[in-house]
């Protein structure tokens, strides 16, 4: 199994967006689906009612975090959730910042350069496409 599938057979997850990306959305509705806890921490500074302004609002018993922002460093929100004990990342393709891929820290597992949907949507859609042109050029 690829680190990208078994990241996510986690039982809790914090998605951490602003509002820019729209498969923090996606993301958020697959995990839902498959009956995974999720905490969403929307620092749009307009969240939808049930979900989190702030990471310090998270629980201690967060398991790993998807992080989609492009108003602030997704570097930021790594170092604020490592404090609530998280150690594995999913960086969503397209935000991650040089001070993401230079966290030289053996203890934190970060996933970048991948969207989410590749490895979570089902169906036929444009994620799905996506995994199967990835797979034949071996991008997987």
């Amino acid at each position: 199994m690829l680190e990208q599938e078994a990241f996510w057979n986690a039982g809790s997850f914090a998605v951490i967006t602003d509002g820019t990306k729209p498969a923090m959305n996606w993301t958020i509705d697959e995990l839902n689906k498959r009956g995974k806890k999720v905490y969403v921490v929307d620092m749009s500074g307009t969240p939808y009612k049930g979900m989190l302004q702030n990471i310090s609002e998270l629980p201690t018993a967060v398991n790993c975090a998807v992080i989609g922002v492009t108003k602030t460093n997704p570097a930021d929100s790594i170092q604020s959730l490592e404090k609530k004990g998280i150690k594995k990342f999913w960086i969503q393709w397209r935000t991650e910042t040089p001070e993401v891929t230079m966290n030289s820290d053996p203890h934190i597992e970060c996933i970048t350069g991948k969207c989410p949907m590749m490895y979570l949507a089902h169906g036929l859609n444009i994620h799905t496409i996506h995994r199967s042109i990835a797979r034949i050029i071996g991008q997987y």
